[in-house]
């Protein structure tokens, strides 16, 4: 495992190519842009234990669309 400190996607498109991302800056939320939009997921309080170790869990909460 890297230094890189990484937190747990789920929710959201089954077919998002990644749920394993850096872990964002303290009140944040990660915004993954996918498919011609965003997903947006939020911090929860949980933890899961992944290949990766124990990281925290972001859960899915929207989608944006891109302008076009």
């Amino acid at each position: 495992m890297s230094d890189t400190a990484k937190a747990l996607l789920e929710g959201g498109p089954d077919d998002l190519p990644e749920r394993i991302v850096p872990l964002p800056p303290p009140g944040s939320d990660v915004k993954i842009e996918f498919l011609g939009g965003y997903e947006h997921f939020k911090a929860t309080s949980r933890h899961a234990n992944t290949p990766e170790g124990r990281l925290p869990v972001y859960e899915w909460w929207e989608r944006t669309e891109l302008p076009g």
